[in-house]
């Protein structure tokens, strides 16, 4: 098998597998054998389990990402330069939701593995996570051209608040359809998406409320 088809196949038998038995249960060995290849090649090519988990989510990570802003961008030239901020919001987390959500029936193993690097907290993913920031920086900045009244560190918090929703939601949906006896419809996903959203830009209203509180109470001071 040529270097590049071994290197695929390794991401593939991978991705596969984290997506149905998550990362704990899966070993460099069952890769291996699902893939058709030997051990020494998943050494030459990531050098360790941790190295070839990052791989995966990496990959997926920037095609998210690329979705992300491509939304983003086409909101903010409708609107001039400057999106409405359920256009912002709904650019940062609908792209996840929608590849997490709809029939289980329909989703990828991309998607699967996704989820699984929502449910489990593994260190390579969160490492990743906490130091990949930038397109983040973008999505704060272009919320700050939807509410210039509103506090920057409130954008920040109302980011924060946003993403935490969407991956809450992803997290615990197994609950949430237990919990509500199946009325809420994950199959829905626009829907979940328009309620992530609305949520979102009530706690943004509510930051600008606090921000005024705040400030009213420092002139009585």
């Amino acid at each position: 098998m040529a270097s590049d088809q071994t290197r695929t196949a390794i991401l593939r038998a991978a991705e596969r597998l984290y997506a149905d038995r998550g990362f704990a249960d899966v070993t460099l060995r069952d890769i291996v054998a699902e893939a058709g290849v030997n051990l020494a090649a998943v050494n030459y090519h990531f050098g360790s389990k941790d190295e070839l988990i990052t791989e995966l989510f990496v990959t997926r990570s920037i095609a998210t990402n690329r979705e992300r802003l491509a939304e983003l961008k086409a909101a903010e030239a409708a609107g001039g330069g400057r999106a409405p901020i359920d256009a912002v919001l709904r650019a940062l987390v609908a792209p996840t939701l929608r590849g997490c959500f709809g029939p289980e029936g329909e989703r990828s193993d991309a998607a699967r593995f996704m989820i699984r690097a929502s449910v489990e907290a593994v260190a390579p993913i969160r490492k990743i996570k906490n130091r990949e920031v930038d397109h983040l920086r973008k999505f704060a900045a272009a919320m700050q051209r939807a509410m210039p009244e509103l506090p920057e560190v409130e954008i920040y918090w109302g980011l924060h608040f946003a993403l935490a929703m969407a991956h809450h939601t992803i997290r615990d949906s197994e609950r949430l359809q237990k919990l509500s006896e199946g009325q809420c419809d994950l199959d829905d996903v626009e829907a979940i998406v328009d309620r992530v959203v609305n949520a979102a830009v009530l706690a943004l209203q509510s930051g600008t409320k606090l921000g005024e509180t705040k400030a009213r109470s420092r002139r009585a001071n």
